[in-house]
């Protein structure tokens, strides 16, 4: 019986997995390369630095991080306990103060008699021991190469281009329809038709709107191959026309050809996500829900996701992991974090608890377990485990992964409270 468990990364989610192990008493071995070799993103030899931002998102049970924020304090979460002990006053939000929220977890992790960390840049993985890889989105290229060997070179993706994310529910049928160009494909496409006078609106201020800067680190020649949609419009008024605004061979309501028309791509098994296709963007955030909801369809759309281009590697997951956190073909590695397929320091500390325990689980003889569907923990993992292969990009919690309650609540906040409700109701459940 294998009572060590190897934990490649002290970043949120190795910081966390090592403390859900060590908590259950099994022996870990936390491997963390900084300050020996650091990446171009941190700046100190803490465990669990928080890189981009101070805030943890959301705190309210009417947003899906809180939700998965308040299910990570069920589980007895070290990083929450963190955030809460070191937060501070920021509205809605969960801000913590960086320095302090990484020291307390540092001194930690350090102080457990059953954790011993090793300041070692691990090049190769061990697939007859057991080992959690949570070497977050800038591992080393090493690594990362030994990790596409054991995955197939494919299934590893070295930045994101993820286009924005539309809940179905909020997308206006009165004016969007179904179809395919030419009607090749069956009725596979949503679609938001625009006159001329809307497109040359839509594409003036989609020209002018402010754009998130490149990291030091980042090159626009990561993203040569998935052009943003604001940068192939910058090139021309009618390049978009060419492009994936395209209007020939669809028809609208009206049963003319528009000028232009945005496509939703299917984005869940569920059908009840839509991906919004070629718009890979670097707008930043607001800009991004201001300057799409002027297409016709989208004036309300709830945005489940929205854009990123950053540098970041992760696995293809739906080919890769099982929802356990296990390499499908090597189940004695699990992989969490940001690297799993996850967005966010929320979801990659959630991902780094359930490789953790599940890890504990196979070290004691046991089985892996999954994490119910209704929960936050539980939606996550089956997204990114069931999505649809092709373009994968990493996915944050939201409502729309969730199932939904199976009656209605007109007022939106709500029904997300009651799935929130259900969700630690069910957790706890599970739990016990």
């Amino acid at each position: 019986m294998n009572k060590l468990v190897h934990v490649i990364g002290a970043g949120l989610a190795g910081s966390e997995a090592a403390w859900q192990l060590a908590s259950r008493g099994i022996a870990v071995n936390l491997y963390e390369m900084r300050p020996q070799k650091n990446t171009p993103a941190h700046k100190t030899a803490d465990f669990a630095e928080l890189v981009c931002s101070n805030s943890l998102r959301a705190k309210g049970l009417s947003n899906a991080v809180g939700l998965l924020k308040e299910e990570l304090r069920l589980q007895n979460s070290l990083i929450m306990e963190a955030a809460d002990k070191f937060s501070l006053p920021a509205g809605g939000a969960l801000a913590v103060d960086r320095k302090g929220f990484a020291k307390y977890i540092t001194n930690k992790i350090k102080e457990h008699d059953l954790i011993t960390v090793i300041n070692q840049e691990i090049k190769h993985i061990n697939t007859d021991e057991l080992c959690i890889v949570a070497a977050g989105p800038l591992c080393s290229d090493d690594l990362a190469e030994d990790i596409s060997k054991l995955i197939k070179e494919e299934h590893l993706h070295f930045f994101d281009a993820a286009a924005p994310i539309v809940n179905k529910e909020s997308i206006n049928f009165n004016v969007a329809f179904w179809g395919s160009r030419y009607d090749k494909g069956g009725k596979d496409y949503i679609n938001c038709p625009m006159n001329k006078d809307q497109y040359e609106e839509f594409y003036k201020e989609l020209i002018n709107a402010e754009v998130q800067p490149l990291h030091e680190f980042e090159d626009k020649s990561y993203f040569e191959g998935c052009m943003p949609v604001e940068v192939m419009a910058s090139r021309g008024e009618q390049t978009l026309l060419f492009g994936p605004l395209k209007p020939v061979g669809l028809t609208d309501l009206n049963g003319e050809q528009p000028h232009a028309v945005v496509q939703l791509r299917q984005d869940n098994i569920e059908g009840t996500l839509y991906n919004m296709v070629g718009f890979q963007t670097r707008l930043k955030w607001p800009e991004q829900k201001r300057v799409f909801r002027k297409i016709p369809g989208l004036e309300s759309a709830e945005f489940e996701r929205l854009g990123v281009m950053h540098r970041n590697t992760f696995v293809n997951s739906p080919k890769t992991l099982l929802p356990t956190g296990q390499l499908k073909h090597y189940k004695n590695v699990l992989i969490a974090g940001q690297l799993s397929g996850v967005e966010g320091y929320v979801e990659s500390t959630a991902s780094g608890l359930i490789c953790g325990i599940n890890a504990a689980k196979i070290a004691m003889g046991n089985e892996p377990i999954i994490w119910p569907a209704e929960t936050a923990h539980g939606s996550l993992m089956n997204y990114i485990t069931t999505a649809p292969t092709k373009g994968f990009q990493p996915m944050n919690i939201t409502f729309g992964i969730i199932p939904p309650l199976g009656r209605k609540v007109r007022k939106r906040r709500e029904r997300k409270e009651a799935v929130s409700s259900r969700a630690l109701e069910i957790l706890k459940e599970f739990l016990e």
